[in-house]
């Protein structure tokens, strides 16, 4: 079959050798006549690459995909993110050319909501001041490391999508009492797993945990921030493997000094773009408190959810090259 499209997939060295050579030798992409680039950086506004002849382009999270960006790329006619969230693409940009943009809507709703409850068992046994005690210190004794039982505790579930319903899930093995908070109640869903939708202050007040599932939209930028982070009940733990601007930083950095939280894991910053660069001056702070287990946005990172990711964006490019773009977002 002749070649039609051509598509370079960014952001590849994070893949591996076994992640190119699966979308480089995919036979549903040769069979849709699409001709594949991959590409290890990012892609960005300062890294346009020189041909720059590809007509699809695919990216993760890393590429900041500004007008700029979008400007440099005049053959560029179908962008595609290897990721659920799309808040690194500038969509007025890509709608203005006439572009479309497809997301990844579900791959990892059970990865992330694994990760999430890494980290709340890891904070709620003290599992990382354990380890260090005995690896570092080489001290076998249990002083000081008393934690908490999940059983009977309430767990606040901000965002009842895909990865928040799987969360609810695991928190009801775990026998947790479970209220959510989301703009829109499923309330089948709610009804079917036992658990009650209040209002954000009310499931701050009310919740041993915390755990953030929303997608960062306007509405949820600083969605907890210091005008209500001390409505959160006294000493509770935040866990946010979602979006680091749905926390304000400031208002985070005040609640755990304050002992208002007790304690948080975070795969995600507000000044995660800066993390990245080598800069963690914005966020030093918080990483530094012995109550704060903090990981580089890796919720997503298994081999599993590598592969649905994979699996989907073929998926997006050869409905593309049908005319039929599947999984779009709109601006």
């Amino acid at each position: 079959m002749s070649t039609n499209h051509k598509a370079a997939f960014f952001n590849f060295e994070k893949w591996g050798d076994a992640g190119k050579r699966y979308v480089s030798q995919s036979a549903a992409l040769r069979d849709a006549g699409v001709d594949i680039e991959i590409v290890d950086n990012a892609l960005d506004k300062d890294h346009i690459p020189s041909n720059g002849d590809f007509d699809i382009a695919a990216i993760f999270m890393d590429s900041p995909v500004d007008a700029a960006t979008i400007a440099g790329l005049p053959n560029l006619k179908f962008l595609t993110t290897m990721s659920t969230g799309f808040d690194h693409i500038d969509l007025a940009a890509a709608a203005a050319r006439g572009i479309p943009v497809s997301s990844v809507p579900a791959y990892g709703e059970n990865t992330v909501a694994e990760f999430a409850f890494a980290l709340i068992l890891a904070l709620s046994r003290k599992i990382r001041e354990a380890s260090t005690r005995v690896q570092i210190e080489h001290r076998f004794v249990t002083d000081g490391l008393c934690g908490f039982d999940l059983k009977g505790k309430t767990l606040g579930v901000i965002g009842t999508g895909r990865i928040g319903k799987h969360a609810i899930k695991i928190a009801k093995g775990f026998d947790m009492n479970v209220v959510a908070y989301d703009v829109y109640h499923d309330d089948a869903f709610a009804k079917e797993t036992g658990f009650a939708y209040l209002e954000l202050n009310d499931l701050l007040a009310q919740s041993d945990v915390i755990t953030i599932h929303a997608p960062y939209l306007p509405g949820t930028h600083h969605l907890i921030n210091s005008g209500n982070v001390n409505n959160i009940k006294q000493g509770a733990y935040l866990v946010n493997t979602a979006r680091g601007a749905i926390v304000e930083t400031a208002a985070l950095a005040t609640a755990l000094k304050s002992g208002r939280l007790g304690g948080a894991g975070l795969d995600v910053f507000e000044e995660e773009a800066q993390m990245k660069a080598g800069d963690i001056s914005a966020s030093a702070d918080i990483i530094a408190m012995p109550n704060v287990i903090a990981t580089p946005h890796n919720a997503f990172n298994t081999t599993e959810a590598y592969f649905r990711i994979l699996d989907t964006t073929i998926g997006n490019i050869i409905a593309f090259t049908k005319g039929a773009p599947i999984n779009t977002v709109k601006a």
